[in-house]
């Protein structure tokens, strides 16, 4: 049997015999997980931040360099 042959029937099984996390329940919408929900926004939040914050360090080092400030 060919490499190319056993690869295919191994990629075969694989697909078969799985079932992907994602789909395996359906979402409650009239009942949101608030903890999850609390997280995503507060990352978000966060991040915002931090991008400011470094937007801000950058404008800062910019004007320093040409010498405006």
């Amino acid at each position: 049997m060919t490499l190319s042959r056993l690869l295919s029937r191994a990629v075969i099984v694989s697909k078969s015999g799985t079932r992907s996390v994602f789909t395996a329940g359906t979402p409650d919408y009239n009942n949101p997980n608030w903890v999850r929900v609390g997280l995503a926004f507060g990352t978000t939040a966060f991040l915002w931040g931090l991008l400011f914050k470094q937007h801000s360090t950058d404008v800062h080092e910019y004007k320093v360099s040409n010498g405006l400030e």
